[in-house]
Order: C-alpha cells, then sequence, then structure tokens
C-alpha cells in the first residue's frame, strides 16, 4: 500500500542548515532518484556531500541502512500527517477530503524523495522491508477506517472500503512519480483534483470542495 517523502530544498525531513548526516541524506536522496539505488555507490553520495568517500560509513553501516532511515522517517511522517488530518473532523466525508488533499500536496512537494522511499524498498533488507511495511500498514488503516465509517453512515457507497482505500493512496503515491516543478499544475491544484477523485471512488455525494 501505502507511502512517502523527503526531497530537497524544502524537504520537511531535512533541517536547513545541514549537519553531515543530513548533506549524506540529501545527496542519496538526489542520487538514488537519479540513478537508482542499485546504481548509486557510496562514494557517489560521499561525493556529492562534499565529503571524502568513506565518509557514508562513519554515520550509516552501509547504503542500504541509509536508504532504510530515510524511508523510515519519511513513512513515520506521513502516518503523523495522516492521523492530524483525521482528527481535524469527525465528518468521515470530510476526513476523507482533506487526508487526500494533504496526502497528495506532500506527495508532490517532496516528489523527489517520495519517490525514491516508494519506489525503492526492493532494495531493503527483510527485516527494515519488514519495518516500513507495518508503518504503511497503519496509514493503510486509517484510511480504511474513514472509509469504513463513511459506509457505515450512509455517507459512502462502495463495495469493498479496503480496495477503495488502497486505490486511494495509490493515487496519491503515483503523483511522486510523475509530478514535476515545472509542470502544468501546481501542488495545490493537484491536491484539489485528486480530492474530488477519492471522493468520487468512496461513493459519496457531497464534501467535493476544497478546504478553504
Amino acid at each position: 500500500m501505502s507511502p512517502v517523502s523527503a526531497s530537497t530544498p524544502a524537504n520537511p525531513l531535512l533541517p536547513e542548515q545541514p549537519d553531515a548526516r543530513t548533506r549524506l541524506a540529501r545527496a542519496a536522496v538526489e542520487a538514488f532518484a537519479t540513478r537508482g539505488f542499485h546504481g548509486t555507490t557510496t562514494r557517489d553520495i560521499s561525493t556529492a556531500a562534499g565529503m571524502s568517500p568513506a565518509a557514508l560509513y562513519v554515520h550509516h553501516r552501509s547504503k542500504e541502512e541509509l536508504l532504510f532511515e530515510l524511508a523510515l522517517v519519511g513513512h513515520e511522517r506521513v502516518l503523523a500527517m495522516v492521523r492530524a488530518s483525521v482528527a481535524l473532523s469527525a465528518d468521515p466525508v470530510e476526513q476523507l477530503g482533506v487526508l487526500v488533499e494533504d496526502f497528495v500536496r506532500d506527495h508532490a512537494l517532496v516528489h523527489t524523495g517520495a519517490r525514491v522511499i516508494n519506489y525503492e524498498l526492493a532494495a531493503l533488507s527483510e527485516e527494515h522491508l519488514a519495518e516500513i511495511v507495518a508503518v504503511r500498514h497503519e496509514i493503510d488503516l486509517a484510511v480504511r477506517d474513514v472509509i469504513d465509517r463513511g459506509v457505515a453512515a450512509g455517507a459512502f457507497h462502495t463495495p469493498d472500503a479496503h480496495m477503495t482505500a488502497l486505490a486511494v493512496l495509490s493515487l496519491g503515491i503515483d503523483v511522486a512519480r510523475w509530478f514535476r516543478d515545472e509542470g502544468r499544475w501546481t501542488p495545490d491544484e493537484v491536491a484539489v483534483h485528486y480530492r474530488l477523485l477519492a471522493l468520487r471512488m468512496a461513493g459519496a455525494e457531497g464534501g467535493f470542495e476544497a478546504r478553504r
């Protein structure tokens, strides 16, 4: 299922005044996004961070551990964001609308990192992948709970809340794959349109207006 995020200048995961670990993380995100995990060497990352070729091993046991840390921080941040979005209202329609807007906007704003931590997971060890999958499952459960409650209240009409939740999250994650800063739409425009798509997928009869 679900998702995440880490990118460059405005990356909320990484401080504005980077220390060595943050510089390595930023360099890794860019390198993984450009070359893929397996096409990136530890020397590529360290050099891009302006450090010696062996610098990565001072802070991380391996390139895989660095990817895992990026993925874990990103997924846990998205989980917190999803829960905060849901907490803004008691109405399932509004909850789903706000959640999708926030989720999609985030994946557009930090699309480079989101692309890395969602599409390079196969490179993780079995143990590390299991930790990320567990967080993704919590994100999935949060969305599914909103849809389940909407169905129970008669606000949503969908035969399979679980499949709908997966579809909604998959659409949002895919934004990180195709979104570009110089493209036709802004993150806000994409978020508003995806709100409409998600609510229609859930069978809502209203709530299509974007959050003010």
